[in-house]
């Protein structure tokens, strides 16, 4: 094992004031800064607009719940195999479900955790986006709408699976690393 972020030499930026009581919001909140932001640390303009993207999909106004949002990233990070992501968000979904091995199901399988009927369209709504984009319809949105989402949800859910069918396309072309920290939370 290695201390390296990413497979790329990259010297950091020097950072603005704003950014760097960013990184330590987040090491008082979450005890550590995220490696994927310390990855976009090299160009303080892609950063903000990783960071600005990442902050209004997963923690801004949605009628998703910060849970979903969460299971919709496991769910297209299992389907893209992406490490970094299986790691962190999957250490969120323990977090925020309470349940340890609901973020090991997700990672693996989300139809082996027998979700509700609800959460189950909307993660294979997110699957079938990251497989097979081109092949949705009016149905699939459709079937969303029949478990209770709005238009507005059906938006949200769309973004945040193509969000991180990006960001793990970036992971794998850059082999990210997760912080270790990961590894052990919520277990």
């Amino acid at each position: 094992m290695t201390d390296r972020i990413t497979a790329l030499d990259l010297a950091r930026a020097e950072l603005s004031e704003a950014t760097k009581a960013y990184f330590a919001k987040c090491e008082e909140k979450l005890g550590l800064v995220p490696n994927v932001l310390l990855a976009y640390a090299f160009d303080e303009k892609k950063l903000r607009a990783f960071t600005d993207m990442y902050n209004e999909l997963m923690l801004g106004e949605s009628g998703l719940s910060k849970l979903e949002r969460e299971m919709i990233a496991v769910a297209v990070s299992s389907i893209n195999q992406c490490y970094y992501c299986l790691t962190a968000h999957g250490a969120a979904v323990r977090q925020l479900s309470g349940e340890p091995a609901l973020g090991e199901m997700m990672v693996m399988n989300f139809r082996a955790a027998g979700l509700p009927e609800r959460e189950t369209a909307m993660l294979e709504f997110a699957v079938k986006l990251t497989e097979e984009p081109a092949k949705i319809v009016e149905g699939d949105r459709a079937a969303l709408r029949q478990v209770g989402f709005s238009d507005r949800d059906v938006w949200d859910i769309a973004s945040t699976a193509a969000f991180f069918n990006m960001s793990n396309r970036v992971a794998a072309a850059v082999d990210m690393r997760p912080n270790p920290e990961y590894h052990a939370m919520a277990r």
